[in-house]
């Protein structure tokens, strides 16, 4: 009978695989501890033998031999008395010390091993006398120990005089050299100047563009015949020439980023496996796969040098060659950065994304402004562009780990990319209708009239057979892009909760109370609750600064305005902070925080209209008609278009209009609450000032307002003011690159002598002008100023 091995069945193999896997490695660890261990005992042991050996001092010849000749005859005597006659603690005596003979007293020349027993019969004395000795008079020569041998008799150690040359010697050498350079003149290196320098400099590099430039001509005429010389134009990012090299390696980085993303396909390619390795195919195929496996080698390559210019500028680290210099490494690490980014936005769909995406997350939170930009702007064009989501779901993964494993010390720019992700309802749905092809199937009378019953049976089970594949199809795709979408905002706001758990007082609170508010109606209604009370507390907590405090109120105005309908959720506290705080803002630093509060107030008033009552709408916009006055001319556009939406959307608002109050009590404008300050009983007084502004548009705003905003009729607003939201109008009137928008009209000149240089013609014009523009001017002093006026034009 065959002796057969039983082969062990899986469960089995479960039950005892760990218990294996742990004794083998046991017994690895053991076997690597005990070879280590008896290489160390070895080792140190023959470094105290060739101390000892070096360290002994011989003595003189002649000494030496009457000492060797005196015991030679002690021992003769010794040996020629019996051993009866020696006592029995000499004998005990001589025994422990054979036995305990040790490394130290072995002969070093000899080939014995290490581990032999030691011969009884020979003495210390045969051995010290084997000890090479030299005389005292000899001059020491220096020794230089080398690595020993060891062979089945044991360890050799190996040493090596060190070499020196006599002081005649080297004399002679030196004359003989002298001679030699006297009797053939070496030819002298020519001496250039600076402009022969710089030609010579500029032709090579004028030489090496002439290459780089056919190179890429040649592989972008015909990328699957010369993709080789991929190669060679990668070979010239290690240029050695010191005059040349910083510009040679940028040039080549750039040409083949650019090489990369024209000649890449619109797939991603995969290896093959050794089943279609070994399958004959096509000559076009096969030419079809070698380009392939090479573009994919060479752009891996590629990355890794971009990779390796980043890490030696990061680490301060010079090459061996010292081609180039560390200043010159900034300079290179940018353009490596520069070429990962625009590969980033151009090639999402290729091999190595997820490696450039590791590579240029970390480099948004650089210490170097510039390269932090950089990395910032290539992830939120990614976040704009990619409609399916494998990408920006990358990216947002790699940022929370950063953010996490920073400790939340990162630049808020990290997490305000997060704004730019392109997940909104209204696109899944479009994008969903775009995906989903439309097919058009044949009608009972058109199959009637044209087909055959037989063709007619077929025909209903292929249309039958395509409209499951299309509904397949299109809900298949719909549901990968919400799975997507849906995992993409888990991680956002798993990072945002963390921060607004354990990092309240960092600086990235702004970024994620911003982004809570973009995305506040896409979190789970079960959170909501919740969410609103650490809101509020945040507010409450007066750590938070005025702008932020805005992102608080706009974000739990955000849940409450979609799915937070349903709850029971009572929002006057954030109503009564914003109308404590809106003359926060003014005309200085504060005025670019009017974009967030014209954003609050569409949340809270046009989107809530039937939860707001007549006399917080009332009061409210009283306030802003004040705040008109203190701000610049855009924000003054903005509050007028949203006082304009709250008289056609609230009733009853043309109360203000009228100076009759309309009930009891006087209105208090100090009060913090704005359902009892009695806003009713006043008027809007400031639109008659901002009718006399300097800006044109603030002046059209107040006119239309102060007949009651109406939509048709003389006085009602064009069409590209009244259809324009709030916001945009802030944006479109704004003074940031110091232009006046609608353009000054030039004032025509007039001669000196046409204006009456009189005191009385003065008095009176000024005096005109205070009247106009005494309450709008409250903070100034307007008599100092006049004064002065009048004096500088007298004089």
């Amino acid at each position: 009978r065959k002796n057969t091995k039983r082969v062990p069945s899986f469960r089995k193999l479960l039950r005892t695989s760990k218990i294996k896997l742990d004794n083998k490695l046991k017994n690895k660890q053991y076997k690597q501890q005990s070879a280590a261990k008896k290489y160390r005992k070895e080792q140190k042991k023959l470094r105290e033998a060739i101390r000892d050996a070096i360290s002994r001092k011989p003595f003189p010849l002649e000494e030496c031999k009457k000492k060797v000749a005196e015991k030679r005859e002690e021992e003769e005597e010794e040996e020629a008395l019996p051993l009866d006659m020696m006592d029995e603690d000499d004998l005990k005596l001589m025994e422990d010390l054979a036995q305990k003979a040790s490394f130290l007293t072995r002969d070093l020349s000899s080939n014995e091993p290490v581990h032999v027993k030691k011969r009884k019969h020979e003495s210390v004395m045969d051995k010290y006398e084997k000890v090479p000795r030299r005389m005292q008079t000899e001059p020491e020569k220096e020794l230089i120990h080398l690595l020993p041998i060891k062979d089945k008799s044991g360890i050799i150690p190996q040493t090596m005089e060190k070499p020196a040359l006599s002081v005649a010697q080297d004399e002679e050498e030196d004359t003989e050299e002298m001679e030699e350079a006297e009797g053939f003149p070496a030819e002298p290196l020519p001496v250039l100047s600076a402009e022969e320098m710089a030609a010579q400099r500029r032709q090579k590099l004028q030489e090496r563009k002439m290459h780089i430039a056919a190179l890429a001509s040649a592989i972008l005429s015909e990328p699957d015949s010369n993709i080789k010389k991929l190669k060679e134009l990668r070979a010239m990012l290690m240029e050695q020439d010191p005059n040349v090299a910083v510009i040679v390696r940028k040039l080549v980085m750039v040409s083949l980023m650019e090489i990369f993303k024209d000649i890449v396909p619109s797939y991603k390619i995969r290896p093959l496996t050794e089943a279609e390795k070994a399958t004959k195919v096509k000559k076009a195929t096969q030419k079809l796969r070698e380009f392939e496996e090479g573009l994919v080698s060479q752009y891996k390559f590629y990355l890794e040098n971009l990779e390796q210019t980043i890490k030696d500028w990061k680490q301060r680290k010079l090459k061996k060659s010292n081609v180039i210099s560390l200043k010159a490494y900034k300079g290179l690490a940018e353009v490596a950065v520069k070429c990962l980014c625009e590969l980033l936005v151009a090639l999402p769909h290729f091999n190595f994304h997820n490696n450039i995406i590791v590579l240029i997350v970390p480099l948004m939170n650089d210490a170097s402004k510039m390269i932090s930009e950089l990395c910032c702007e290539a992830v939120r064009k990614l976040f704009k562009q990619d409609k399916l989501g494998y990408a920006s779901l990358g990216v947002v993964k790699v940022i929370s780990g950063l953010v996490r494993g920073r400790n939340y010390d990162v630049r808020p720019e990290v997490l305000k990319v997060f704004l730019h992700l392109r997940i909104k309802e209204v696109e899944l749905q479009k994008d969903a209708e775009d995906i989903a092809p439309k097919k058009k199937f044949m009608t009972y009378k058109e199959k009637r009239k044209n087909l055959s019953r037989m063709q007619r049976k077929w025909r209903k089970a292929e249309e039958k057979l395509e409209r499951e594949l299309l509904e397949a199809e299109a809900s298949e795709s719909k549901e990968k892009k919400l799975k997507l979408h849906t995992e993409t905002l888990n991680i956002v706001f798993v990072t945002y909760f963390r921060i607004l758990k354990k990092a309240q007082k960092s600086p990235l609170l702004p970024a994620v109370l911003e982004g809570l508010a973009k995305f506040a109606h896409l979190i789970n209604v079960e959170f909501f609750d919740d969410l609103v009370i650490v809101l509020h507390s945040l507010i409450a907590s007066g750590d938070l600064s005025y702008r932020e405090s805005l992102h608080c109120v706009l974000s739990a105005f955000h849940i409450l305005s979609g799915q937070g309908d349903v709850l029971n959720i009572d929002p006057m506290k954030f109503y009564t902070h914003l109308y404590k705080t809106l003359f926060s803002l003014h005309a200085g630093r504060s005025n670019e925080d009017v974009e967030i509060v014209l954003q609050c107030l569409d949340v809270m008033f046009a989107r809530r209209r039937k939860q707001v009552s007549q006399q917080r709408a009332l009061a409210f916009l009283k306030r802003l008609s004040t705040l008109a006055l203190h701000v610049l001319p855009n924000s003054s556009v903005g509050i007028l278009a949203t006082n304009r939406i709250f008289m056609q959307v609230f009733p009853r608002m043309d109360l203000l209009l009228d100076n009759e109050s309309q009930g009891s009590g006087v209105y208090l404008p100090e009060l913090e609450e704005p359902e009892h300050c009695n806003a009713q009983n006043t008027a809007l007084w400031e639109l008659h000032l901002l009718q006399r502004h300097y800006h044109p548009m603030v002046r059209t705003f107040a006119a239309h307002l102060s007949v009651g905003a109406p939509a048709e009729g003389s006085a009602a607003l064009p069409l590209d003011l009244s259809q324009r939201p709030a916001t945009e109008l802030f944006e479109a009137y704004g003074v940031r690159g110091m232009t006046f928008n609608p353009p000054v009209a030039a004032v025509t000149s007039r001669r000196k002598d046409t204006f009456p240089h009189t005191d009385a013609f003065l008095d009176e014009e000024l005096n005109k002008h205070l009247q106009q523009h005494s309450t709008a001017t409250a903070g100034h002093r307007p008599l100092d100023f006049a004064k002065h006026l009048k004096e500088s034009s007298l004089s």
